[in-house]
């Protein structure tokens, strides 16, 4: 079983991990106009809100948790960073980032640092997390469950870390509909990498992990019109230097059209779910 989980975690890096991001995303700055020597944490939301909807989908999944000036926060899959970002920013949390991939993990901390802000980023696992028991008063996972092919695991994670009475906020891609979309996808290239599950299995997960369910909204209609939008923007004025094709790479079109394709024909979508560890 272990070598299993390298080996997908081996498929998962390798899908993500693109040499040279932060110096591409400098450059793509440049290209927009910018002076990378005066970014701010705004400046890089087109590139750094890897999720359906971007920043107004974090706004939206943020507005209905209790976030504090102190609050410790651990984001779950955290990317290159966007998120903790603005988690820090506009709330003045004490984030702390893990993904996996190490490529993320360097670019987070230096765009983090580069924006002044200061939000702390390590490289590992969301199904053995390198942290201890009772840490964090909030969990987020945006778009990762889909890596992930344990959930039960997670959700155990995620329990152990969070102190009593700590909430997990899920914002993920789910499998509503009969179909698996077509790869190469913006989380998979290939099916070995991709667990897309359905909503029932996170809630079962989270109930066997000790969660009692708060809340949940599922937000394929947002999606549908976000698409929609990027679509006529894009047709209008073409896509900008900073986009999400800098951390896609070249097939980005084809990813980001098969996940479309799939959230149109009502196979996918994603979903919101808040949990809360009894306390």
């Amino acid at each position: 079983m272990a070598n299993t989980n390298e080996n997908t975690n081996e498929i998962i890096v390798h899908h993500y991990n693109k040499a040279g991001l932060f110096d591409r995303i400098m450059e793509a700055l440049k290209a927009g106009g910018k002076d990378p020597g005066s970014v701010s944490f705004g400046d890089l939301k087109p590139v750094d809100e890897f999720h359906i909807g971007g920043v107004q989908a974090t706004n939206d999944l943020l507005d209905q948790l209790e976030i504090g000036p102190e609050a410790r926060v651990l984001d779950i899959g955290s990317g290159i960073g966007g998120p903790a970002r603005h988690m820090t920013a506009r709330h003045g949390a004490k984030v702390t980032g893990i993904d996996l991939t190490p490529e993320f993990v360097e670019t987070a901390r230096r765009l983090t640092e580069l924006t002044g802000l200061t939000a702390e980023f390590k490289v590992g696992s969301a199904l053995d997390m390198p942290f201890g028991d009772n840490v964090f008063d909030l969990a987020t996972l945006l778009h990762v469950g889909m890596n992930l092919p344990d959930k039960p695991q997670l959700f155990r994670e995620a329990f152990r870390v969070l102190r009593p009475g700590g909430t997990f906020a899920v914002y993920d891609v789910m499998q509503v509909g009969s179909d698996h979309p077509a790869f190469p996808l913006p989380w998979s290239s290939v099916p070995e990498s991709s667990f897309l599950a359905a909503p029932q299995t996170y809630r079962d997960a989270a109930s066997a992990a000790g969660f009692t369910q708060k809340a949940e909204r599922a937000r394929g209609d947002f999606a549908k019109e976000f698409f929609a939008k990027l679509s006529a923007s894009l047709a209008k004025s073409g896509p900008p230097p900073l986009g999400l094709s800098v951390v896609m790479g070249q097939d980005a079109p084809a990813k980001v059209a098969n996940m479309v394709k799939g959230v149109g024909s009502g196979d996918i979508a994603p979903v919101e779910m808040i949990f809360r560890k009894p306390g």
